[in-house]
């Protein structure tokens, strides 16, 4: 009894600790909305952060002779944390959305905060053409907190208090090192997607003036572009997404930032350090090119034998633009939801679902089963192959490249295979259910394969008139995909062993 209760002591003190450091966030949307002479949106957000402020003190007073400098935090302590602060933190982001009188429901602003942390980008807001300044910086913030990770967010910040911090890295789906401490891996991931959000914010602020937009509005809508493209989160500050811009250059900005924020820190940091080789080298890097080449192939041979677009400028920009968003999580679309089902035929839309379950690379902003799993499941078979073909019996070491060159032994290749089985197994559940209330296979499994692999593309299926339980499947298939299920299942285990003691008790 004791040593539970030490670990829910351990487990609500650094979650109080993330959820407090979250929750000066909320500052900066307040900050947004007095420049905006929006008293409304200032009280909502104030609201919103004493409540935070509140629970995460409350959280860590609980939990506060446990703090140390890492003792007695195990494995099932990071994983749990990071897993719970993610559904603590959707409920008390979404309450600026109920204030706002933007959604129909509590449900529909948790999906949209859900889909906001996950680097999804579907909503069911309502009227989002008309949303308060402060609302727009909020919903595009959180897109951008979420794909860098808000646990790697406390770990840059309060680390000296974080024992065991590795643990909870992880438990938020990364496991890659860029340098030797936890903290230095976690700054330097803000360093550069901070560096690169200066750099994206004045390119497409400078392009949206050059489409007429007026300076602030250029800005605003620069700063959300880039941060919906960098963290693959599809997010636009207008219904029409990227199609509001109907201008080539801000598409292709927003394109090659997209790609690059789709690629592993890692792949980053081996740049910044001088390695440009590993560009040429890495298994994800390779692995996505030969898909996207693949899939871009098969999408646009599809689109142009349906005679839809018939020069090259169309078929880069309503076809490979829409699968490279596809292919890197991004969601964002130039083309209206129905065009896919409309317009892509059987073999387009296939194309797309299958880029959306692949997604980008692991330790990134992406979402999907990711590249490096798919390499290593392909370069397995492949090595299996080659072994049996040519009778070698002989002892072997096979090979990857990953930033180093790493060793592709069984448990490698489990571990990828059995992410993969896991991803397959959710996206088939949610089309099961989806169909089972009435929607075409096909736009079923392209709104699962969205969800799941955190991309953002819809057909037309998700919308705040659909049934509840679709909104909770959704959200559950965008939170197991970002997670990647691991300390998710520690979680849900941890929570089925606790009642069983209680029913046993009572």
């Amino acid at each position: 009894m004791k040593g539970r209760t030490e670990g829910l002591k351990i487990v609500s003190y650094y979650t109080g600790s993330i959820i407090l450091g979250f929750s000066l966030l909320f500052l900066l949307p307040m900050i947004v909305a007095v420049l905006n002479l929006d008293i409304n949106s200032f009280f909502d957000f104030s609201i919103t952060m004493s409540i935070a402020v509140t629970f995460a003190v409350f959280m860590r007073n609980y939990g506060e002779k446990t703090k140390s400098k890492g003792e007695g935090i195990a494995w099932r302590h990071g994983l749990v944390v990071a897993s719970l602060t993610w559904i603590l933190l959707t409920m008390i982001s979404a309450i600026p959305y109920s204030l706002s009188g933007h959604t129909l429901s509590y449900l529909d602003s948790c999906f949209d905060v859900m889909s906001g942390f996950t680097t999804t980008g579907v909503f069911l807001l309502q009227d989002l053409d008309h949303v308060s300044q402060a609302l727009n910086f909020w919903r595009h913030l959180l897109t951008f907190v979420g794909g860098q990770g808000m646990v790697v967010l406390a770990l840059s910040f309060f680390v000296k208090e974080m024992g065991g911090a590795y643990k909870f890295y992880v438990g938020e789906g990364k496991d890659i090192a860029l340098v030797p401490n936890v903290k230095g891996t976690s700054q330097w991931i803000w360093k550069i997607s901070l560096t690169f959000l200066l750099i994206g914010t004045v390119l497409l602020w400078i392009q949206g003036m050059i489409l007429g937009l007026n300076p602030v509005s250029a800005f605003y809508h620069g700063l959300y572009i880039f941060e919906a493209a960098w963290s693959t989160g599809g997010f636009a500050p207008n219904l029409q997404n990227i199609m509001y811009y109907h201008d080539f250059s801000y598409e292709i900005i927003g394109m090659v930032f997209f790609i690059i924020g789709s690629f592993n820190f890692g792949l980053h940091y081996a740049f910044i350090q001088g390695n440009r080789k590993e560009f040429f080298k890495n298994i994800e890097v390779i692995s996505f090119t030969v898909t996207s080449l693949l899939l871009s192939v098969l999408a646009v041979f599809a689109l142009k034998n349906s005679g839809m677009y018939s020069d090259a400028i169309g078929l880069f920009r309503r076809v490979v633009y829409n699968l490279l968003s596809a292919h890197t999580t991004t969601g964002f679309g130039n083309i209206f939801a129905r065009q896919f089902v409309l317009e892509w035929g059987g073999l387009g839309m296939a194309a797309i679902t299958i880029s959306m379950l692949i997604g980008g690379s692991a330790c990134s902003t992406a979402g999907g089963i990711k590249g490096l799993r798919m390499g290593i499941v392909a370069k397995g078979i492949y090595y299996d192959i080659k072994k049996i073909i040519k009778g070698d019996n002989s002892v072997r070491v096979f090979k990857y490249h990953h930033i180093k060159d790493q060793v592709l032994d069984d448990a490698a290749f489990r571990a990828a295979a059995g992410i993969m089985i896991l991803y397959i197994l959710l996206f088939a559940v949610g089309v099961i259910i989806t169909t089972l209330y009435g929607y075409p296979m096909m736009d079923a499994a392209f709104e699962v394969a969205s969800v799941s692999g955190n991309v953002g593309l819809s057909v037309g299926i998700i919308q705040a008139s659909m049934p509840a339980v679709l909104k909770w499947l959704y959200m559950i298939s965008m939170y197991l995909g970002r997670l990647e299920f691991i300390s998710i299942f520690v979680l849900l285990g941890l929570m089925v062993k606790g009642a069983k003691k209680w029913f046993k008790r009572y």
